[in-house]
């Protein structure tokens, strides 16, 4: 498998806006079982794929819970060293990624986890829910997912719903506004899909979080201003913080457990989702 770049070498600079379409990065090491897991989704049939070259794109629909009929168009990325470069390109702005993990291939677990956090401390991913295949449970001495949460450091990870750009915007008050204060793309790439179809939408930059340091209570603007920001963006975190992740054991040869991880995926985007359209009002 493997689908090749189209001529003008980018990938992904716009995303088409249908209703209703989730757009997820597929990532995770050479030989995980991505494109396999992928075409068992599509076709619901094992089919026998190579090392990808580059990435494939299919569209796959949602069968279980609230997922049931919800399509999702993934972008399985090729795993080698010399192309996880491009992964960023393909993360950008996206609603969802999962990254398939060799359950038994104990020898590259740290390898693996390397990968998972540099993709999901990027900012430009800041708050986007990760589901983890933990494929080829059907082999013997499989690793299961609490044994995958510890050695792939899941806990380092936290996760808020809200977007850095409002984070930002939040943080960023004026002085004068000091009494209402506490009242509750990057550019892209283009791509073509696996079929040579353009595929396209907008997405507005994300810069990354403001952060303060300052903690005093001086009179002065810019301290005043300082502590807003800080006292918001520690409120903000606490109220919209939520998992983000999700361990999903699964045969990609078989199927078993990929419909369930789907569901686990759309669920988390919804309640991303939901806590952001809760602050917008609340800033509102």
């Amino acid at each position: 498998m493997g689908a090749t770049m189209g001529k003008n070498g980018t990938i992904l600079e716009s995303l088409p806006s249908t209703h209703g379409t989730l757009h997820i990065a597929m990532l995770g090491l050479d030989s995980a079982g991505k494109t396999t897991a992928l075409y068992r989704l599509k076709l619901d049939q094992y089919l026998n794929t190579v090392t990808t070259i580059g990435f494939n794109c299919e569209k796959v629909r949602g069968a279980l819970g609230k997922a049931r009929g919800v399509q999702f168009l993934v972008w399985d990325v090729g795993g080698q060293e010399k192309l996880r470069p491009l992964w960023r390109s393909y993360t950008r702005c996206t609603d969802g990624i999962i990254f398939v993990i060799d359950s038994v291939d104990v020898e590259r677990m740290e390898e693996a986890k390397m990968e998972l956090m540099r993709t999901a401390k990027c900012s430009e991913n800041h708050g986007v829910p990760i589901l983890i295949f933990a494929n080829k449970q059907d082999l013997p001495g499989a690793k299961e997912p609490k044994e995958l949460e510890k050695l792939l450091g899941l806990h380092e990870l936290s996760f808020s719903a809200i977007s850095p750009q409002m984070i930002k915007s939040s943080s960023t008050l004026p002085v004068a506004n000091i009494s209402t204060a506490h009242k509750p793309v990057d550019t892209r790439l283009n791509s073509l899909d696996s079929k040579g179809t353009d595929v396209s939408s907008n997405c507005s930059s994300t810069p990354p979080p403001h952060t303060s340091t300052s903690t005093s209570s001086s009179a002065s603007p810019h301290h005043a201003s300082s502590t807003i920001s800080s006292t918001s963006s520690s409120s903000t975190s606490n109220a919209t913080s939520f998992k983000g992740w999700y361990i999903q054991p699964a045969c990609a040869i078989t199927g078993d457990g990929l419909q369930e991880g789907l569901e686990a995926l759309h669920e988390m985007i919804l309640k991303k989702r939901k806590l952001n359209k809760a602050h917008k009002k609340k800033r509102c």
